[in-house]
This record gives C-alpha cells, sequence and structure tokens, in this order.
C-alpha cells in the first residue's frame, strides 16, 4: 500500500462506490448494438496504470498526478491526462470502473468509439478545469477518473432518461436489486455532488478530500454537449 501514501490527502475524485445507498449495474432497458469495445479498452488503460502505481510507488503517483498550483504556473500539463486514468486506493478503481461499465456502453454505442473516446477525453479535461478554477493554486494531488466517467452520466441522462438502471440497494445488511429510472439515479447523483461541494464551499473546505467541482464539471458538459458527438439519434424504449 506504500503507493498510495502520497495519496491519503489527495483530492480523489470518486463516487464513494453509491449514490446514497445505491450501486448501478447496467442498462435494463436495452443493450448496445456493438460490443462496447472503448468503453473495455478504457477500463483495461485504468487497471494497467492502477498495477503500475502498485509497482511505482509513491514517486509514481506524485510524478504523475494532477498538482493544481503546478498546472495553473504552466507546467506539467500532461497531468492532466495521466491523472485521469489513476486512483488512490482499490475501493477509488473499483468504484469508479462500476460506475463507468453501468453507463459507457450505451454512450458508447451512440457515439460511436473513435467519438466516445474524444468525448470522454474532453469530459475529464472540463472536470480539471472545473476543479482547478476552484482551488488553483492547490498543492495537494489530484487524481481519478470520475470526472470523466461523470461526463459519460451526463450523456446518458441526456440520451436515454428514462432507461431504467439495473442497481444494488443497500439497505443496512439487507441488500436486494431493482430498476431505477436513470433521470432518478443520476439526477440525484448529481445533487449530491452539487450540495456537498456548496457545503465544501460554505466550510472553507474547498471540496475536502472528493474533488466535487470536478464531477460537477465533467458532468455539465457531459449533459450540455452530448449531441454534438452522437452519431444517430437513439431509439426511446
Amino acid at each position: 500500500m506504500g503507493a498510495f501514501r502520497a495519496c491519503e490527502r489527495a483530492s480523489s475524485e470518486t463516487e464513494e462506490d453509491n449514490v446514497g445507498g445505491m450501486i448501478p449495474l447496467s442498462d435494463a432497458s436495452r443493450q448496445p448494438a456493438n460490443f462496447p469495445a472503448m468503453t473495455t479498452a478504457i477500463i483495461a488503460a485504468n487497471a494497467v496504470v492502477f498495477v503500475m502505481e502498485l509497482i511505482g510507488g509513491d514517486a509514481f503517483v506524485t510524478h504523475w498526478a494532477e498538482i493544481p498550483a503546478t498546472i495553473t504556473a504552466g507546467h506539467r500539463w500532461i497531468t492532466i491526462l495521466t491523472a485521469m486514468f489513476m486512483h488512490a486506493g482499490w475501493m477509488h478503481i473499483i468504484g469508479n470502473m462500476v460506475f463507468l461499465w453501468a453507463f459507457g456502453p450505451e454512450v458508447e454505442d451512440a457515439m460511436g468509439p473513435p467519438l466516445y473516446l474524444v468525448f470522454y477525453l474532453l469530459s475529464g479535461l472540463a472536470a480539471s478545469l472545473a476543479q482547478l478554477a476552484l482551488m488553483p493554486h492547490s498543492t495537494v494531488p489530484n487524481l481519478g477518473a470520475s470526472g470523466a466517467i461523470a461526463g459519460v452520466m451526463g450523456a446518458f441522462l441526456v440520451t436515454y432518461p428514462h432507461d431504467e438502471i439495473r442497481t444494488v440497494l443497500l439497505l443496512g445488511w439487507f441488500t436486494r436489486i431493482t430498476f431505477i429510472p436513470a433521470v432518478l439515479l443520476i439526477g440525484l447523483w448529481f445533487l449530491i455532488q452539487l450540495f456537498s461541494q456548496v457545503g465544501a464551499v460554505a466550510n472553507a473546505q474547498g471540496g475536502g478530500g472528493v474533488a466535487y467541482a470536478a464531477h460537477v464539471g465533467g458532468f455539465i458538459f457531459g449533459a450540455v454537449t452530448a449531441r454534438l458527438f452522437e452519431r444517430f439519434q437513439p431509439i426511446s424504449k
């Protein structure tokens, strides 16, 4: 676990692995027409980088994570990209990849793999810019894929608002699988991120250990631009 000592204070863009006790699994209303090759590739890339973190230790993490003060000074811009594929621990990467697999395949199907990849990376960029705007002088490393994943969720909400999401519902020790409309599940997630960020700013914490501003920025970018990347109008179900 030495690789993550440097991340104990990091602003990690994590969904905290569930949405108010709900873990999305997949779209229950439709199946993508094509195998989600790009979503699979992105997940594989995150896994490879995570293994590199485990091997490289603190030096690897601090070198490739995004540090806002360094970016605003005009240095190490490449870390805006590399930080999108890094994670602060096992639960961080597992949670993010579960969310990506729940919403990514259908969005990829609507956009096609090449445009989907561009959209994913631009969502991550928008998320990073939102966090940088809020905390431009922070020296705390930022890392995580969920700013980009938030963009995918925003696109899913716009494209498939009425689809039902197969979801694990956590009620204490009791769990069950249920089906929740995307507009409700993703809408609740967004409100949690938004109010958490407002609360963090009000308490002069700037977001604490979770980059809520990145979540909000990525989501808004995804929701606003999703239609520009779609190669066809999805059929409602």
